[in-house]
């Protein structure tokens, strides 16, 4: 069937695949390290007071039936093994019914928990993640060549991927427009990585030439995805590189790498090892690749038209299974940055003499000395809602409180998530929140210093605040 099959791509969707079962892994260890404190049964947002308020029409998910802390790590790790058993190939060692069936149950497993996962669980590149993994279902194996419906699936995702973050940069902020956007993003961005500050002292003029650069690529050269070859495979070379600098100048989670797999879907494999020859698909598997398609192309409508719309949305699920979706970031820049900083004593009443010690977090800035840490692939929910919560309280109105009251209880979920704990022994009696301004120190003041940062008491972000009772276990 040569309208159906595109054997050129037989190395394209290996690669692809494995890659995406990989980020699949990371997502799924993820949520399994860091449920209980986040959305456990004793977490600051829990999953069975929201399941008994969402209807399940809303957010489709198996912890609608039941939940409890056993079931929601049985599932995570269930995940991840399943992930891990399609990274070394598993889907390529069974028949074709079956390799859909376990990407069909990845793709459902983490359904579940994106849509109870709340606003730890809010950031585009969980939709990102579902969309692709669902369009994975049905790329078939090596029983059968690529479908070609699919892969056009794959660059139309990555297309709203690279095209939709260009718009809402144009439509957003000055920045973009005047080519000055990388005078503060590295300073300023969520979560910096150990190369963010050298990238933030690069030449200004060569941050407009980034800036430049990033708009050919995300508003020009993601036409050239449906172009024949080997256009498209330099189109998707290009995004593949500009992701990789990004991976390199700081920590946005998988968001980087599976704009990274998806380009790699769009390559051709050919190119590099020839021909591989593979058998013709199934009438059954070709029926349901064209009902996929369909139902896709569908869905696609709203999407598409956000993509006009001069009210662009950024990072918006319109059903709720994730199946076609709006993407982009960073349509604004800030120009500084404030972090909260937590603290704790364990004087009975503070006083003007009282010692405060410092929490410390595993990726977000805190100790000026500390040179920021990769962590990317993995996901920090809680280092990178602490980034939200400096910009508003009203980010953290749902979970700031809740976390607080866990650290004065010396929750030991809780303290997982933290890189340090200045109260090993018992938990303190106050805890408090202050507001700092940081900014990244100078070559000099690097070198004199020792310090990355300098940063600026600004206010008080919540008082001392205690237990008020004894906590009971």
């Amino acid at each position: 069937m040569e309208w159906f099959t595109a054997p050129d791509y037989w190395l394209s969707r290996i690669v692809f695949q494995r890659g995406l079962a990989g980020l699949y892994l990371v997502a799924f260890v993820s949520a399994a390290l860091q449920f209980r404190a986040l959305i456990g049964e004793r977490g600051m947002l829990p999953v069975p007071e929201y399941v008994r308020r969402v209807d399940p029409r809303r957010a489709p998910s198996l912890f609608h039936w039941r939940y409890s802390d056993r079931l929601f790590a049985a599932v995570a790790w269930t995940g991840a093994a399943l992930a891990l058993a399609l990274v070394a190939g598993a889907g390529d060692a069974v028949p074709l019914p079956v390799s859909m069936l376990l990407w069909a149950v990845l793709w459902a497993l983490y359904l579940s928990i994106v849509n109870v996962g709340q606003t730890w669980y809010s950031f585009g590149w969980e939709s990102l993640l579902l969309e692709t993994g669902f369009l994975a279902v049905f790329l078939g194996n090596d029983d059968t060549a690529p479908p070609i419906l699919v892969l056009f699936l794959l660059r139309w995702l990555l297309f709203r991927v690279e095209f939709g973050a260009g718009l809402i940069k144009l439509r957003g902020d000055r920045c973009w427009r005047d080519l000055t956007c990388l005078h503060y993003h590295h300073e300023t961005q969520p979560m910096p990585g150990p190369l963010s500050w050298f990238f933030h002292h690069l030449p200004r003029p060569l941050h407009r030439v980034e800036v430049a650069a990033n708009h050919v690529v995300q508003l020009a050269v993601p036409f050239l995805l449906f172009a024949p070859q080997p256009v498209a495979t330099v189109a998707a070379g290009l995004m593949v590189a500009t992701q990789l600098w990004l991976v390199l100048s700081g920590n946005f989670a998988w968001l980087n790498w599976i704009t990274i797999v998806l380009a790699l879907s769009a390559m051709d494999g050919s190119l590099l090892v020839g021909d591989h020859p593979q058998p013709d698909p199934p009438l059954w598997y070709v029926v349901v690749v064209v009902a996929a398609t369909a139902l896709v192309l569908i869905l696609s409508y709203r999407p598409a038209r956000n993509l006009l719309s001069k009210n662009q949305a950024m990072n918006r699920s319109y059903d709720p299974f994730h199946l076609v979706n709006t993407y982009g970031a960073f349509g604004s820049i800030g120009r500084i940055r404030d972090e909260i900083v937590i603290e704790g004593t364990d004087d009975p009443e503070p006083h003007p003499g009282t010692v405060w010690r410092e929490y410390g977090f595993k990726g977000k800035p805190g100790d000026p000395r500390r040179l920021p840490r990769q962590f990317a692939p993995y996901h920090l929910r809680l280092d990178w809602l602490m980034w939200f919560a400096a910009l508003s309280p009203a980010y953290a109105r749902d979970w700031f409180g809740g976390f607080v009251e866990r650290l004065l209880e010396g929750d030991r979920d809780t303290l997982r998530l933290l890189r340090h704990n200045p109260f090993p022994d018992a938990p303190p009696t106050h805890v408090r929140a202050r507001l700092y301004r940081y900014r990244y120190t100078t070559w000099r003041e690097l070198r004199e210093t020792g310090a990355w940062w300098h940063r600026t008491l600004l206010r008080e972000y919540m008082p001392p605040v205690r237990l008020r009772e004894p906590v009971r276990r």
